[in-house]
């Protein structure tokens, strides 16, 4: 029997798909990303190399912080001077400024997306 004769058959068939959006990376910016495109009307999708509640944004430490004023008092300007004075005074202190001010609003919104996290500690 002749090897070169006989046709190979593929080990998997390939099926293609059509989007609009493909995101790469499915932490926490990422499957914001996706959620914010769908929401525009993009058919949208979003690959990984885990599963999502492994990602890096699960497995990092460093918390969020967000002006809420459920401790006391609270304010952004506080939020964004702290941040400001942390960075040596060399961060985008427009980028902060805005960050700052839309924090809480971002948390609060997680929160309604179901995202667990501890506002005391």
């Amino acid at each position: 029997m002749n090897v070169m004769a006989t046709p190979l058959r593929p080990a998997y068939s390939f099926v293609d798909h059509t989007y609009d959006v493909v995101v790469v990376g499915a932490g926490g910016s990422g499957l914001r990303a996706v959620v914010g495109c769908s929401e525009a009307g993009l058919k949208t999708a979003c690959i990984t190399k885990v599963c999502p509640t492994r990602s890096h944004t699960v497995a990092a430490q460093g918390g969020i912080a967000a002006s809420l004023g459920n401790m006391g008092e609270d304010d952004w300007r506080w939020h964004m001077y702290d941040t400001v004075k942390g960075a040596d005074w060399l961060g985008d202190q427009d980028a902060i400024e805005y960050m700052c001010r839309n924090a809480p609003a971002a948390v609060y919104e997680l929160e309604h997306w179901g995202l667990p996290f501890s506002r005391r500690e």
